[in-house]
């Protein structure tokens, strides 16, 4: 296990529930010690009953954890948490670092591979993304940014459930997997969500990326992906097997009209084996060119003569690679992976992934 505090990067739109969620953080008999980053200590409304001391911008609560603000430079206020050591006792279980108004969460998530202090020190764990099942389409409908921070998530927190039918929770979710095909998405009330499921997921962690599976572009009822969704009443019409019918048309949407967005995930995979040097670079000249538009991407790639899986993710144009484990003895060896972005060429990735084949 490492020794490095785990980084959360909380996003979502104002109102989704993230001062919530962070209170609850901050005040919880958890038993852990966190540490909150915030932009601003007013839009969080800490009670002051609850604050312990303050020494300048670091605010300490009563149940061990601490808040601070970022004014200015984020890699200046970590390195300032880390200064908080206990001898021999990392400063805290885990940072969170809440994003409100910063439009791409990308440059937040690149801060904790760019910069060598704070990479010795921190690991980036995930970005989770809430929002509000209520209003959440309209969001989606007329803002880049919330389009953004849904695409870019490791977990999505569906919050506010209660506010809205079982019917619309069913189409938002569709929305939001046709944004971002990799997020499993956990539904809440007043995010209430357990924090085991926003912090210490390893979404940059190249090692638990294991299962990648393609089909997911759309999980029905019960499959992977598909989170919290005992009610659900799913029959034929929600499962989408091919990749190209990304348009049901007025059938779908209780507002009658099907979503185009300009964020999607694509999902490729290949049954024949890879020819490794192709493939890198395949992808390295794919982030180079398009990495500004690629939000998220992520794949587990079998390569010829290779026992062990080629496992990648990648933020914009920073690219992580590994070879993982080995593949088992009656596994099922094959490529997949899923590219989220704006405006990519579906036809162009699909051809360009297939040519990479040994």
């Amino acid at each position: 296990m490492s020794d490095k505090i785990p980084v959360t990067v909380l996003t979502g739109y104002l109102g989704a529930g993230k001062t919530t969620l962070l209170n609850r953080i901050l005040t919880e008999d958890h038993g852990k010690r966190y540490a909150v980053i915030v932009n601003e200590f007013g839009e969080i409304g800490i009670d002051n009953d609850l604050v312990v001391g303050a020494d300048e911008d670091v605010f300490e609560m009563n149940n061990g954890c601490v808040c601070c603000t970022v004014r200015g430079d984020l890699i200046r206020v970590v390195a300032g948490l880390m200064k908080r050591q206990r001898p021999g006792k990392p400063a805290f279980d885990a940072i969170i670092v809440e994003t409100t108004g910063l439009a791409d969460p990308g440059p937040v998530a690149q801060t904790f591979f760019v910069d060598e202090d704070v990479k010795a020190k921190t690991q980036l764990d995930s970005v989770t993304a809430l929002v509000d099942a209520k209003h959440v389409m309209a969001r989606l409908d007329d803002s880049k940014e919330a389009r953004e921070q849904v695409a870019f998530a490791d977990r999505i927190i569906l919050n506010k459930t209660d506010l809205v039918t079982e019917a619309e929770l069913v189409e938002v979710e569709r929305r939001l997997r046709k944004l971002n095909p990799l997020a499993p998405i956990t539904r809440a009330e007043r995010a209430n969500v357990p924090l085991d499921q926003v912090l210490g997921l390893g979404g940059f962690d190249l090692g638990r990326i294991l299962d990648i599976n393609p089909e997911f572009a759309n999980p029905a009822h019960g499959e992977a992906g598909h989170v919290h969704d005992e009610h659900c009443d799913h029959d034929h019409h929600d499962h989408d097997h091919s990749h190209h019918d990304h348009d049901h048309g007025p059938t779908h949407g209780a507002r009658g009209h099907a979503h185009e967005d300009d964020i999607k995930g694509i999902s490729l995979s290949l049954e024949r084996p890879m020819d490794g040097t192709k493939f890198t670079a395949w992808l390295d000249r794919l982030l180079g060119e398009q990495g500004q538009n690629i939000l998220r991407a992520k794949g587990i790639i079998d390569v010829h003569g290779e026992d062990r899986r080629l496992v990648f993710q990648a933020v914009h144009m920073i690219l992580e690679g590994d070879l993982q484990k080995p593949w088992g003895a009656n596994e099922r060896r094959w490529s997949r992976a899923v590219f989220i972005g704006r405006d990519l060429d579906e036809a162009a990735l699909r051809a360009g992934f297939e040519a990479c084949a040994a």
